[in-house]
């Protein structure tokens, strides 16, 4: 006691002076690492822990702020999930064995990039395709890694397709007519007997040259353009890689960011459907998508159908995808929205879960999250054959109401709406409804009461069950951010700012009909980010 009370004494006496940093301080530093660093860094991860809109186990950028947040670059290699996201023009680099835990690597590309894709080639190098900028050699850019962490990017010195204007190759041909291609956003590299190809997008071509009403229809709307190669550093244009419908798209939309890589027939990965599947952005719509025939003997893409993974506004954006070791297609998407005082925050930029992507047994597509999520589970709260008269609701008690999963089945009804209300205060003041609009025939997210940030609005996506067909409603909610899958086969993924500490309630509800709810499940979900 006395030698703790005299060491007591002696600190408050003689308190240590305050810790400085004198002159330049960088990571190269050979000399001890200063201590108001390392406080600083302490500080800075108390304060993303204590952030209230900060997910837990949905990823989210570390490095300040992320904009734009886009994931870039995806691959898988010796066992490990490889995925670039956007810093500005700097691709942060991190890496998983388990979709769930993610390792911080050094940055591949440090300045002058934005989207693009990654690529594994058979000897195991591994390259990254981006859209290139300043220095006066922008366009599409390569950069490869040899070693076993992919730790180390060789950039390519000269871009793999060079633009004469931003993000677009005007290209003067011996009869002096044009061809006009653009060279920005490119896709992931695929191989074909011994070569390469690669898709530029569009968005800067349909700027310059498609935004007028009688603009050329080579111009309007979403298009692509093919790019082939023999050796990774010399290509060639070859041509547009698919004709696009207008009755999916219209003339305002580009593609941008693509991801192209063939479909698996099921969540499980395995055998290849014999589908592709062309994820992509328009810029004033979001993140879309077209399933289809690769013809690899005409070097050409037909869509069979168009689907789209947001409705209202451009919240889910910039996708990136790839093939696992067990044939699964995984995609990733930022979540494009942020509140006014993120800037103050210290961090931005959130992505979606990352979700599997199948072909149905009808030719469109599946989605659900992958099953590494399960392991995140905590406790339980379950209950069976819940009946609610029309009007009626049902809170859940004990449920972790900013982090957690839910599992709702529900039986046939004639009821109008049926779903859940999540993020709730105790009198409604603020909620965030989910729901199954069976006149609308519509998977429906309204945040109009979700808080006093973000975007407040009510996204309707196309949803209709077949006579009979039960509805399971798979709700994951972290913070800031809520994703509701319905039957594997509609998505809405959106961010709610809840500004009252008490929004924590998840309360069932029926409108218009009685309904049972045969099971409902709530877990609650550990975090899996650092901080």
């Amino acid at each position: 006691m006395l030698v703790l009370g005299s060491l007591t004494a002696a600190r408050a006496d003689n308190p240590p002076p305050a810790p400085t940093i004198t002159g330049h301080w960088s990571k190269s530093d050979p000399g001890e690492v200063p201590e108001l660093v390392l406080q600083t860094a302490r500080s800075l991860r108390e304060k993303y822990l204590a952030d209230p809109t900060r997910p837990g186990y949905h990823f989210a950028c570390v490095d300040g702020f992320s904009w734009p947040g886009d994931p870039n670059g995806a691959f898988y290699a010796n066992g490990r999930y490889h995925l670039m996201y956007l810093r500005w023009q700097t691709w942060s680099h991190i890496s998983s064995n388990d979709l769930i835990h993610w390792r911080h690597h050094p940055d591949a590309i440090e300045n002058g990039a934005w989207s693009g894709g990654g690529f594994l080639d058979d000897d195991g190098t591994a390259y990254l395709t981006y859209w290139k900028l300043g220095g006066g050699s922008e366009g599409i850019g390569v950069a490869k890694s040899t070693d076993s962490t992919y730790e180390h990017w060789e950039q390519f010195k000269d871009p793999a397709i060079k633009s004469t204007a931003f993000g677009i190759t005007e290209t003067k041909n011996a009869d002096g007519s044009m061809t006009v291609t653009g060279s920005a956003d490119p896709s992931n590299i695929w191989k074909k007997n011994g070569k390469y190809y690669m898709l530029g997008g569009n968005c800067p071509v349909l700027d310059k040259y498609g935004r007028k009403p009688d603009s050329p229809a080579q111009f309007t709307g979403d298009h692509l353009y093919l790019y082939e190669s023999a050796n990774l550093k010399d290509w060639k244009y070859k041509w547009e890689f698919y004709q696009r419908n207008p009755a999916w798209t219209d003339a305002s939309e580009d593609d941008m960011c693509p991801s192209f890589l063939p479909l698996p027939s099921s969540p499980e990965g395995g055998k290849p459907s014999g589908k592709h599947l062309l994820l992509f952005i328009a810029h004033n719509r979001g993140c879309q998508y077209y399933v289809g025939k690769y013809d690899t003997k005409a070097d050409k893409f037909i869509p069979e159908n168009h689907g789209r993974m947001t409705w209202k506004d451009t919240t889910t954006f910039a996708p990136e995808a790839l093939i696992d070791g067990k044939g699964r297609q995984i995609m990733w998407a930022w979540l494009h929205d942020n509140p006014r005082d993120e800037k103050q925050r210290g961090w931005s930029g959130a992505m979606c879960l990352p979700r599997l992507l199948w072909l149905g047994a009808d030719g469109t597509l599946r989605m659900r999250p992958v099953p590494e999520l399960n392991s995140l589970r905590g406790a339980v709260q379950a209950g069976n054959n819940l009946t609610l008269a029309a009007g009626e609701t049902k809170r859940l008690d004990k449920v972790v109401g900013d982090s957690c999963e839910l599992e709702i089945n529900i039986a046939p009804s004639t009821a109008k709406r049926v779903g859940v209300k999540v993020r709730c205060s105790p009198e409604g003041e603020e909620e965030t409804l989910l729901y199954y609009d069976a006149e609308k025939k519509a998977l429906v997210f309204d945040s109009t009461k979700s808080g006093k940030d973000g975007r407040m609005v009510v996204e309707a996506a196309p949803f209709a069950l077949a006579p009979k067909e039960p509805l399971q409603l798979r709700v994951f909610i972290d913070k800031s951010v809520i994703e509701i899958f319905a039957n594997d086969r509609q998505v809405l993924s959106r961010r709610v700012y809840p500004d009252r500490k008490d929004s924590l309630g998840v309360v069932l509800f029926a409108e218009g009909g009685q309904v049972q709810f045969s099971s409902v499940k709530a877990w609650e979900m550990m975090p899996s980010n650092p901080y």
